[in-house]
């Protein structure tokens, strides 16, 4: 795609899942994707299937000094950054009956406050230059949340959209060419599940678990033409007009709930 060529992508949560296949689809359209991700082995796995553009950070994203060092090596390789993706994040396996403050604290650093950091990196690298595009790699748990074994990860992603779209509102009227995306996937084939907070089980065994490269393919495009609510899949967006139509939320919720395994009981 030649509006996406020469572009300087940064994508957090790069070194697997959907940012590193975000990133491998955007070196294929001419892209240059920055990977910033704690991991640093698999990080340079990534990176060399990106190419030589591709530019690897070691950063953790919850620590809002690596986020900005993350920016400014960007910056000092590249001269500009042009789109930033938040897509670093976390679940958890555990009921709200069950939640202790660390892990709520956890869910919102990890999924929301790393989103801040960002936003707060780039902006007035955005704002000087009059354009650029944040995207924040939501969930369908942050619109739908019937998945209960996943709550304070529902109630995060519930807490990024709403950030999400007050950005948006702050900046259109003085900066109309700063786009802010929201991208929401269902249940994605990758290692999500079992790195959640507390175990769980593998997302790749999920029945009708979305191939990952889609969900790269749906960033790509959402660069190409942006846009500000965006979901992965046909029939999405529907469902979550159903549930906010509903006349009575909790016999919807009935239906719908997701039972998803737990691996560690306590």
């Amino acid at each position: 795609m030649e509006s996406i060529r020469g572009k300087v992508i940064v994508i957090t949560g790069a070194s697997a899942g959907i940012g590193a296949a975000a990133a491998r689809a955007l070196s294929l359209v001419g892209g240059k994707p920055v990977l910033v991700a704690r991991r640093e082995r698999e990080l340079l796995e990534v990176a060399a299937d990106c190419g030589p553009d591709a530019l690897p950070i070691v950063a953790d994203v919850t620590v809002r000094a690596d986020v900005q060092r993350a920016f400014d090596t960007a910056l000092s390789h590249h001269r500009r950054v042009d789109v930033w993706i938040n897509n670093a994040g976390r679940g958890i396996s555990r009921p709200a009956s069950e939640l202790t403050d660390t892990e709520f604290d956890e869910m919102m650093l990890v999924n929301v406050k790393s989103a801040l950091y960002g936003i707060q990196a780039v902006l007035p690298h955005f704002q000087e230059r009059g354009e650029g595009h944040i995207i924040n790699v939501s969930s369908m748990l942050g619109r739908v949340p019937l998945a209960p074994i996943r709550s304070a990860y529902c109630a995060a992603k519930h807490a990024l959209n709403a950030l999400t779209a007050t950005l948006r509102q702050e900046l259109r009227a003085a900066y109309p060419d700063i786009h802010v995306s929201t991208v929401s996937p269902g249940v994605v084939a990758t290692d999500f599940g079992l790195n959640a907070l507390g175990g769980g089980v593998d997302s790749r065994s999920l029945p009708g678990a979305q191939p990952v490269e889609e969900v790269g393919e749906v960033i790509v495009d959402v660069i190409a033409h942006p846009r500000a609510d965006v979901y992965t899949r046909p029939g999405m967006r529907e469902r979550v007009a159903a549930y906010y139509e509903a006349e009575d939320m909790a016999s919807l919720e009935a239906a719908m709930t997701l039972h998803l395994p737990r691996n560690d009981p306590r």
